[in-house]
Order: C-alpha cells, then sequence, then structure tokens
C-alpha cells in the first residue's frame, strides 16, 4: 500500500476534498483505496456519506488498540474504497499520546497490519502540527500539501516544509513531497494567478500541473455523502480531481 498524507497546518485550503476526491479517482483507475481519516472534525468521514455519531468505533480506538483495526474499517458503497473512519473521539487523542511510548509510531503500526489489502492509503491530517498530524506523516511514504491560491500561501508553505524536513530527519527518512497542490483557483482575479506563478517558481519541481478551480460541485458534493467524482463527473473541480489522480498514478 503507498501511503499519501494529505498535509497543511492551515484550514480552509481543501484538503478534505483532497483527500476525498483523490480516493474516489484511484477506485475509479481500478486501484483498491483505504481512506484513512485522523481529523477529529471526520469530515472525510461524513464526506463519504457515514453518520460519525452513530459510530461505536473509530482509528481513535486502533491507536491503542491496533488489532481492531479490521472491525473498525468499513466498506463503503462504491467499489474499491474502504475507510478508517474518524469521530470526535480523536480529539482528546492529542492528549493521550503524549505518554504513550513510540507515540509518534503508533497509526504506522495500525496501517503496516492490513497495509497488504490496499493499493492506496490516503490519509486525511487535522489542520494542525500536532501529534495527529505527525503520526500521519510517520507512516506515508509522501505527503501531498494543499494549498489555496491566496496572499498569504507562501508563508504557511514555509512553515510546513520545515516540519517535514525535521519528520524526514528525525522519524521516517523515507517521506517525500509527492506534490503541492494549488486549490480554489479562481481564473478571474489577478491575484490567484499570480499566486500559481510564484509557487511554480519556486517549486518547479515538486508542484502538480493540475489546479483545482473553484467548484461548487466540490463544495456541494460533502452534503450529499459523495465525492465531487460521484456526485457529478462533469464538473469542473471532479475533471480537475480526475487529472490530479492520473499525475499521482504516472509518478506512482
Amino acid at each position: 500500500m503507498k501511503r499519501i498524507a494529505i498535509c497543511n497546518q492551515k484550514g480552509g485550503v481543501g484538503k478534505t476534498a483532497t483527500a476525498v476526491n483523490i480516493t474516489a479517482g484511484l477506485s475509479l483507475a481500478e486501484k483498491n483505496v483505504l481512506l484513512i481519516d485522523v481529523d477529529p472534525q471526520a469530515n472525510s468521514t461524513s464526506g463519504l456519506g457515514i453518520d460519525y455519531k452513530t459510530l461505536k468505533r473509530s482509528v481513535y480506538d486502533c491507536l491503542f488498540e491496533p488489532t481492531l483495526v479490521r472491525q473498525v474499517v468499513i466498506k463503503t458503497k462504491w467499489p474499491r474504497i474502504s475507510i478508517l473512519p474518524s469521530t470526535t473521539d480523536l480529539a482528546g487523542a492529542e492528549i493521550e499520546l503524549v505518554s504513550e511510548s513510540e507515540r509518534e509510531a503508533m497509526l504506522d503500526r495500525v496501517l503496516s497490519l492490513i497495509a497488504h489489502e490496499y493499493d492506496f492509503g490516503i490519509i486525511d491530517c487535522p489542520p494542525s502540527l500536532g501529534l495527529l498530524t505527525v503520526n500521519a506523516l510517520v507512516a506515508s511514504d509522501s505527503v501531498i500539501v494543499p494549498i489555496q491560491c491566496e496572499y498569504y500561501a507562501l508563508e504557511g508553505l514555509e512553515k510546513l516544509l520545515k516540519t517535514l524536513k525535521a519528520i524526514k530527519n528525525d522519524l521516517n527518512k523515507n517521506l517525500i513531497i509527492e506534490g503541492i497542490l494549488l486549490t480554489m483557483y479562481d481564473a478571474r482575479l489577478n491575484l490567484a494567478k499570480d499566486v500559481v506563478e510564484d509557487i511554480q517558481q519556486h517549486f518547479p519541481d515538486i508542484v502538480f500541473k493540475t489546479v483545482i478551480p473553484r467548484s461548487v460541485r466540490v463544495a456541494e458534493s460533502p452534503s450529499h455523502g459523495a465525492s465531487a467524482i460521484h456526485y457529478n463527473i462533469m464538473s469542473s473541480g471532479a475533471q480537475a480531481y480526475l487529472n490530479l489522480t492520473r499525475e499521482i498514478l504516472n509518478r506512482a
């Protein structure tokens, strides 16, 4: 299983939409995909139509008891897509993990038990650089960093790249950046065009060619419990995520 973390410490950058839609795109390419939701907001879980409030167990339980993982994974109504769901219980995990030995590697232990059952694991991280995100990065082969096309995009990115470098040096020497993904692009705004050019100049080797546009269908789809790809495959957002999936598969 190739494991890819979708990570940015800023909220509202399209992180969950990216996780859910890459999962959907890979499944259409006939890959078996596990979406791993380690965000206490559980948006990826509800974004695939699962009511996290009714769940008895979640990824939280697996962190402390890894052998539960097969019981906790849910097969969704779409072929080849399963999810290791989150619930709001996970909010307490940041504090509880602190006292654990090898606390940074707990998610890695969980995923190692089922890695041979999937082609890809897509990990939706919380919008912070706390222990849950560190666990996701230690458990991953690579990272996709979604960035909104806005003025402060580069500022947050530099901080995140420092964190990724520290994790690579100290905890996961195999971690690579899969790519920086520009999201919520509005072609009518000069600022958005400037941000795209700026980031492409700064990081020419790691920016995805695909840019994700602002899309009503991407915004609407979670309320229907589906990815944009399943909700309206012809929408601009869904088509962009399918292009992104092709880029990821070409690199794999």
